[in-house]
């Protein structure tokens, strides 16, 4: 159902099935790669209202990170992949297939991070004492918020007006950055 390239080797289009909705490519490390592929092979289709998430297990880590996904509309995407020079064993790309509004979710929640991340480093090289601080907090106490309301779909919350919303929350946070400290 599922194939997997990476420059310079050849398409894998075997992976193991861990179950009916989850299967493994297994990577060697070497030689090393920054990005991969993943594709739905030509005929297949996941089935109604279903995406495939992609994962990552790059050892010794046992985590799997989140890297996006792919279904219908989006049969294939292109992932970079960071840290597997320095991977200790085959790593593991992971293919989920689960109810296409809880893909959406997490996807939206990885963009967050992402997006958090970003400011966060641009932030922690402003020098700034405080304000980093506050809003670095800001964004963690948000980003926490909007990673446990994700997880109720799109059907319980709707996860554009949210992000409209931490929009102009992360604005104000850097207009004024101790509004946190005062109260009301």
């Amino acid at each position: 159902m599922f194939g997997l390239v990476i420059s310079g080797r050849p398409v894998d289009a075997a992976p193991q099935a861990i179950s009916e909705t989850q299967y493994a490519f297994q990577v060697r490390p070497a030689p090393a790669f920054n990005h991969i592929v993943v594709f739905l092979l030509p005929g297949t289709q996941l089935p109604p209202g279903t995406a495939a998430s992609v994962y990552v297990q790059i050892p010794p880590s046992q985590e799997f990170r989140l890297l996006g996904g792919i279904g219908t509309g989006k049969e294939s995407a292109i992932f970079k992949v960071s840290g597997g020079a320095a991977a200790t064993g085959d790593i593991v790309v992971g293919i989920s297939i689960e109810p296409a509004e809880q893909v959406e979710a997490q996807l939206a929640t990885l963009k967050m991070g992402q997006q958090q991340s970003s400011n966060a480093m641009v932030v922690a090289g402003a020098g700034n004492g405080s304000p980093a601080t506050t809003k670095v907090l800001a964004q963690r106490i948000i980003g926490n918020a909007f990673n446990f309301l994700a997880s109720f779909g799109s059907d319980v919350v709707p996860l554009k007006a949210f992000q409209d919303w931490w929009v102009k929350f992360e604005k104000k946070v850097e207009l004024d950055p101790s509004f946190l400290e005062r109260e009301g």
